[in-house]
């Protein structure tokens, strides 16, 4: 009832706001004559692609050979004009980085692929962002996003309205930074040819960044540039190395050159217009498009905020900063406590969106290696040795994982009987150190409840592998610092979700994930024995 009624105010809203505002302004004359840069096919004389060549446009095949395919380390331009003008609507597609027929060896996912966009011949780049990053699509991954000047629609059709103005030309290049290529790319980038362009109009603005992890002491800083203009929209994602919330910590903006933040708020989930953490959202002005599991130690969480009714106006220089504090667990803690107030140091990248009048001054570029570094100390895959109880295993490949899982198929009736149906995965530590023990699972419509040891000891309460969809979650069970050697991961069926279909158990991998370094500074439970108090932080 409670979501229905706020779907209602926002159609109300935006309703009304379209009716006075983008909408009435269609019925006031608008100057110019529109035109669209695309990669429909053009043939050249030599029956190859020409971009000077005419549309081909008649019967044959070719005429619908409407893409690219930009091989790695390769540029390709998307739009090279003259002005005076106007960019009203970019519209993007191509394959996503799964093995198809049309990829064999799949493709580059979004991530890897850099925007640039140049007004007026400056060779510093005013856009420069990851495609995906641009499009409040973080982490390489495909997700929906509908909001008013971003929409990507079923995660793979990216559109973006913001209006980008320019004088003398425009250049727009998308630059493979995979090792795969960018395969079947379609564009069509609509805009209007001006007579001229008013002296006080400020360019369009959008840069990437990244602290992979954060600084310590540092607020995280998303925009510094001086001049006149107004800040319009941030992309803020964050990869957790901890456990816990990280997103205590505030936004703080500094207008033309403070010293101390004007604009100062109260949490990073309340800049993001949400309240009591982020969950997967989409609305006209904010959004969480990309969100998997709150409070463990390798989580995503990725937001936009659009300042359209509200943009942070500025002359002389704005730089919006982010605070990184959260709850912390007590094993990372100088005095072994938990509470809500504690630096982190977690993964962080973001967008910035901006107008402003002449060039920026903000100094930082879009790294090449924009990969989260792996976390992973350990990973044991189940086809590397796995045993298993009755019936039978095989490995299947998923578009959730990179490699093989594991599946295993025990019969029905026996699955019903305890230490029957069983699945075991060895998994080999060489040092002693903080550690955390991972399950990456699937969950489907005919999977079973599993219980978890580790050595003979029970870790956690049983786990529903059950869910509509065929997914990926993982499953987090401890957190100690393990002696070297081989332990054996053993899972037993004790049962089924009433909903399952069956018994059934899937595993990618299980995995022994680093705790970030004050852990192992601190050491407060290294002497402790988990088998006798397994704890998940």
């Amino acid at each position: 009832m409670r979501t229905a009624f706020v779907s209602f105010l926002v159609l109300l809203v935006t309703g009304a706001f379209a009716q006075e505002g983008m909408l009435g302004s269609l019925a006031k004359p608008i100057d110019g004559q529109s035109r669209r840069v695309s990669s429909t096919f053009r043939e050249g004389k030599d029956g190859k692609y020409d971009s000077k060549a005419f549309p081909k446009g008649d019967l044959e095949e070719k005429s619908n050979f409407d893409n690219f395919r930009v091989q790695p380390g390769q540029t390709h331009v998307l739009m090279d004009e003259q002005g005076p003008g106007v960019i009203t609507h970019i519209w993007l597609t191509f394959l996503g980085p799964e093995i198809q027929n049309w990829a064999p060896k799949g493709s580059a996912n979004h991530q890897e692929m850099l925007l640039r966009i140049y007004w007026d011949g400056n060779p510093k780049p005013a856009v420069e962002a990851p495609v995906g990053d641009f499009f409040a699509n973080a982490f390489g991954k495909r997700s929906t996003v509908i909001s008013l000047p971003v929409i990507v629609e079923d995660a793979d059709s990216y559109n973006c309205f913001w209006q980008m103005p320019f004088r003398k030309s425009v250049k727009m290049e998308i630059v493979n930074q995979s090792e795969k290529a960018i395969n079947l790319l379609y564009y069509n980038i609509d805009w209007i040819k001006k007579k001229s362009i008013a002296k006080d109009t400020p360019y369009f603005y959008a840069q990437y960044r990244q602290e992979y992890p954060v600084q310590h002491g540092k607020d995280y800083t998303i925009l510094e540039t001086k001049g006149k203009g107004h800040y319009v929209g941030t992309v803020l994602s964050v990869r957790t190395r901890s456990p816990q919330w990280f997103g205590e910590g505030d936004e703080k903006i500094y207008i033309d050159g403070e010293v101390h933040p004007s604009i100062w708020g109260t949490g990073t989930e309340d800049y993001f217009l949400s309240a009591w953490g982020l969950q997967k959202t989409l609305t006209p002005y904010f959004g969480t498009p990309y969100f998997d599991q709150w409070g463990i130690i390798g989580g995503h969480t990725s937001a936009y905020r659009w300042h359209i009714n509200d943009p942070i106006v500025f002359e002389k220089g704005i730089k919006v900063t982010m605070e990184h504090f959260g709850w912390m667990s007590p094993d990372e803690n100088p005095q072994q406590k938990t509470n809500s107030w504690n630096e982190r140091e977690d993964d962080y990248s973001s967008v910035a969106f901006w107008y402003q009048t002449g060039p920026s001054t903000f100094t930082e570029r879009a790294p090449a290696n924009r990969t989260l570094p792996s976390i992973e100390r350990v990973i044991a895959y189940p086809r590397d040795g796995e045993k298993h109880g009755s019936g039978k295993t095989q490995t299947q490949q998923l578009d959730l994982y990179d490699g093989p899982q594991m599946l295993y198929m025990p019969p029905a009736l026996t699955a019903e009987t305890p230490g029957e149906a069983w699945m075991e995965v060895p998994i080999t530590v060489k040092e002693k150190e903080p550690l955390r023990l991972v399950l990456n699972m699937t969950t489907s419509y005919d999977f079973g409840k599993y219980q978890a040891y580790l050595n003979g000891v029970k870790l956690g309460g049983p786990m529903d592998f059950y869910s509509k969809d065929v997914e990926n979650r993982e499953f987090h069970l401890l957190d100690a610092w393990l002696a070297p050697g081989t332990y054996t991961v053993r899972l037993e069926c004790v049962g089924k979700n009433p909903l399952s279909a069956g018994y059934y158990l899937g595993m990618e991998s299980a995995r022994l994930r680093e705790r970030r370094p004050r852990v192992k500074q601190f050491g407060w439970d290294k002497d402790k024995d988990w088998t006798k108090q397994p704890t998940l932080y």
